[in-house]
């Protein structure tokens, strides 16, 4: 992974021109280094990130515009502008856009780990289909959990 580097990010840019589609939602990274990796995130209306676990990664959200619901340790939060989601590992989340806007929010985590890795493998998959993108996730330190009991 390379060092990080000093410089600026442009608006509307990421890293090598790069923007990933995963889970219907729009990724754009914004820095990589070892110790962290940040991306700026589109969720279009009824998106969502299934609920996970990141066993060796805290994450965090800025929100920048928009409203996400978030589902953190069993307990519901909303989360709109200006608002910042913590996220440390081992502890199961899931985020949600129920509404009829779009949500731009600011992501980062530390360390890496693995997950630029996941988001490359995710977007470069011809279908993602729920049990391919949990199993490949699984294989990259993101473990999705099962869907709550009827």
């Amino acid at each position: 992974m390379p060092p990080l580097t000093a410089g600026v990010t442009k608006a509307g840019t990421g890293i090598d021109g790069i923007s990933w589609n995963i889970l219907g939602q729009t990724y754009v990274p914004k820095q990589l280094s070892d110790e962290s990796f940040a991306w700026h995130a589109t969720f279009p209306p009824g998106t969502f990130v299934p609920p996970h676990i990141h066993p060796t990664q805290d994450e965090f959200i800025y929100m920048l515009e928009g409203r996400l619901d978030a589902e953190i340790d069993g307990r519901a939060f909303v989360a709109t502008a200006g608002d910042l989601i913590k996220l440390p590992r081992q502890i199961p989340h899931g985020l949600f856009n129920k509404s009829d806007q779009a949500v731009k929010c600011f992501f980062w985590v530390t360390p890496t780990r693995r997950l630029y890795d996941l988001f490359w493998a995710i977007h470069s998959m011809k279908e993602q289909n729920p049990s391919d993108v949990v199993a490949l996730a699984a294989k990259h330190e993101i473990v999705f959990l099962p869907p709550p009991a009827e």
